[in-house]
């Protein structure tokens, strides 16, 4: 009998495996099924899931997360460290490293993308490099001179808007500004990723052909990735992407519906995968003293918010939606992020839901609308149980189904009550999450509107704090008010569903939401 053998490459994000004594597959193709289409493939403006999870495969970082998301290793850089005084880091590139174009990778493509990244100007991420007062290369080093102390500072540049990016490529894009040129460079990026955007129909397809100066290296010695191409498929309806996959039209699918887990893990043709995640569920209250047409947000008011929390019933959500799978969310953050310090949140009580409703002031039958993600099981169920529970105290919702870009094109502009989201950790730190959720600069607070003065104050302490324990204290406190504001009904946490052909071997989708298709490869 042959032994099977699994490595993990201890390259961050890649997991690859020998799969039988003659070694990975190479060449091929891999069709994934995905539920929405990537948006903006720049790693420093974009801000949503449908890009992030993607970037990876398409540009590097210097530092990349180790295995399972946990950690750091080196990535373009091949070591790092501070100075003793906490104020100064070095980085050393990897020799002989090439875009995917072929053109060398130098220290001054490091410089300029990182000073992209941490451009005040440049999108919602920016905050992550903030402790950056200058870049300077030395031959194949980069220095970084810090303003302050940094304890997350490795973690952000593991980050994926800190990809390293061709500077004079990037040049050559024209735009009225440097949003406006992100956009022209991302319709046909160059990245040292391990792979390369070959085509593009939007809404429909996406083809990443294998990057063939990729450097690193797969169990059999030779450059990955093992595929020579990657194709996504945009199936935005549930049913018809798992359709799709037990055709065989579909290698792969994402996002799978959690009442399908179970008939899907009997599938003798498919894998069917429940990652492990940092994912929380939520839905988006717009905080905001008026609504987008100028009229009053009943929704500004606290206690109608915190009154719709203890009106939610997440425990027979959990069984509803996620059949059993999920857990309550005990903070704005997953509990697998770093110094989440779990609060008493908002068990199911339909007394004192009432009685905050009536304090409030707001009417009797009070009107309110929810976003949904039309095609999205799991946010139909969602929104049709809400609709029952909050009728109990007098709320009569409305549910309105949109698709994925009009939906996300009324979230940037705050042109909603109520929407459906969720969160995954993009770095093992907290400071990400807690500034986009809770610092109203980011983004807006999740665009709920939401502002706290203390915890503003608290933040930008905490991005100084080298103290592990005074650091943790302020994130304790800041995890309480924002519970207490209730700018968001807290709903679960969720691993990630996906399902896999049986010929897929060593696709991974890490905790932090980035599918990882370097080492994958599939049998013939």
């Amino acid at each position: 009998m042959r032994k099977v053998f699994r490595a993990l490459l201890i390259a961050g994000l890649v997991t690859v495996g020998v799969g039988d004594a003659v070694g990975p597959t190479r060449g091929g193709k891999m069709v994934y099924g995905r539920y929405a289409d990537s948006l903006f493939l720049d790693p420093v403006f974009t801000d949503a899931n449908l890009d992030i999870w993607i970037l990876t495969n398409l540009y590097d970082t210097l530092i990349q997360p180790g295995p399972g998301g946990k950690g750091l290793v080196p990535g373009l850089a091949s070591s790092y460290g501070f100075s003793k005084d906490g104020l100064s880091f070095t980085l050393t590139l990897r020799p002989s490293t090439r875009f995917a174009d072929g053109s060398s990778i130098a220290a001054s493509d490091v410089k300029f993308s990182l000073d992209r990244a941490r451009d005040p100007k440049n999108g919602a991420w920016n905050f992550l490099l903030g402790s950056i007062a200058s870049v300077t290369v030395k031959g194949n080093q980069v220095v970084l001179k810090l303003k302050n102390p940094d304890p997350s500072l490795p973690a952000a540049l593991a980050t994926f808007n800190s990809g390293v990016m061709p500077a004079k490529l990037y040049a050559a894009a024209k735009g009225a500004d440097e949003k406006a040129r992100g956009k022209v460079f991302a319709e046909k990026p160059i990245g040292s990723g391990p792979f390369v955007l070959s085509e593009w129909k939007r809404g429909s397809y996406m083809v990443l052909k294998r990057n063939p100066y990729y450097w690193r290296k797969g169990t059999d010695g030779k450059a990955l990735p093992y595929l020579d191409e990657l194709r996504f498929e945009i199936v935005p309806d549930d049913s018809a992407r798992i359709l799709k996959l037990q055709s065989g039209e579909l290698d792969g699918a994402e996002f799978i519906p959690f009442s399908r887990v179970a008939e899907l893990q009997a599938d003798t043709k498919l894998n069917m995968k429940l990652y492990p995640s940092t994912k929380v569920n939520f839905v988006v209250i717009n905080n905001r003293t008026k609504l987008n047409d100028g009229s009053d947000n009943p929704l500004s008011n606290q206690k109608l918010r915190q009154a719709l929390n203890y009106a939610t019933d997440k425990q027979a959500l959990i069984k509803l939606v996620t059949f059993g799978i999920g857990r309550e969310m005990k903070s704005y953050m997953s509990s697998s992020t770093p110094l989440f310090a779990p609060q008493p949140m908002y068990p199911f009580d339909l007394e004192k839901a009432k009685k905050l409703y009536a304090d409030s002031g707001a009417p009797a039958n009070l009107e309110l609308t929810v976003q949904a993600l039309s095609g999205s099981a799991d946010q139909t169920a969602l929104a049709t149980a809400l609709q029952q529970m909050w009728a109990a105290i007098g709320v009569k919702l409305n549910i309105v189904q949109l698709d994925s870009a009009s939906s996300n094109d009324k979230y940037q502009k705050h042109d909603f009550e109520l929407s459906f989201n969720s969160w995954t950790d993009d770095i093992a730190d907290p400071n990400e999450l807690t500034a986009y959720a809770a610092v109203f600069e980011s983004a807006e607070s999740f665009k709920t509107g939401f502002k706290s003065a203390e915890v503003e104050k608290l933040f930008a302490q905490s991005q100084q704090e080298v103290n592990p324990a005074k650091r943790a204290e302020m994130y304790k406190r800041i995890q309480q008010i924002h519970t207490e504001t209730a700018p968001m009904v807290y709903l679960y946490e969720t691993p990630y569903p996906v399902a896999l052909g049986k010929r897929v071997r060593d696709f991974v989708q890490i905790p932090l939401g980035n599918n990882v298709f370097s080492g994958t490869y599939v049998e013939k």
